[in-house]
């Protein structure tokens, strides 16, 4: 994945045949916690959802964690290797406490840049469309319902400090109200 500094990203995978990637509340706190360890110093995160068979995250790419490097015959960069060794190190656990092997998420891991979308609106559509993820999939029957997702966090229903709400704000021209009224129809 390459990454261009102070441009919004939607950064998404699931398991590997649709697979559930995540089976009980500590998976998916766990997946957070290395999130916090692995992803949070090399961007801002502006919303995330965890989904029992895949994820997405917005994020604003940081100076230092798109510069390319070589490691070993690939071309990289500290983001993409963040998020290399975030699913690694998380598969790993998964397998080890499922008694299972083998690939857990599928082989690439997308990062679509949303300043190229020919939609004005891509990255609010693309904030909207993650925080809505777990209501359009059947799992809750409103958004704000679904722990593990940051729609939580804006609405003021949990302390989460994982998003860079300010900055979220900012950058898509929105505030409390425009979350509170999403909310209404999520």
């Amino acid at each position: 994945m390459k990454f261009i500094p102070s441009r919004l990203y939607h950064v998404y995978n699931q398991g590997n045949n649709q697979e559930t990637i995540f089976k009980c509340s500590g998976d998916y706190l766990l997946f957070l916690k290395k999130v916090r360890k692995l992803i949070l110093p090399q961007c801002e995160i502006l919303a995330y959802n965890l989904m029992p068979n895949h994820f997405h995250f917005m994020i604003m790419a940081s100076v230092k964690s798109a510069i390319a490097y070589q490691l070993s015959s690939v071309e990289t960069n500290e983001l993409s290797n963040a998020f290399r060794l975030l699913l690694s190190e998380y598969a790993q656990d998964f397998n080890k406490t499922n008694n299972r092997s083998g690939s857990l998420f599928r082989q690439k891991t997308k990062a679509k840049d949303l300043s190229e979308s020919s939609q004005k609106d891509a990255p609010l559509f693309c904030f909207n469309y993650i925080h809505n993820n777990a209501s359009e999939a059947g799992l809750v029957k409103f958004s704000k319902e679904w722990e593990f997702c940051s729609l939580k966090d804006f609405l003021g229903l949990r302390n989460g400090t994982l998003c860079n709400q300010a900055l979220a704000f900012d950058l898509l021209g929105i505030d409390e109200n425009y979350i509170k009224e999403m909310a209404l129809h999520f």
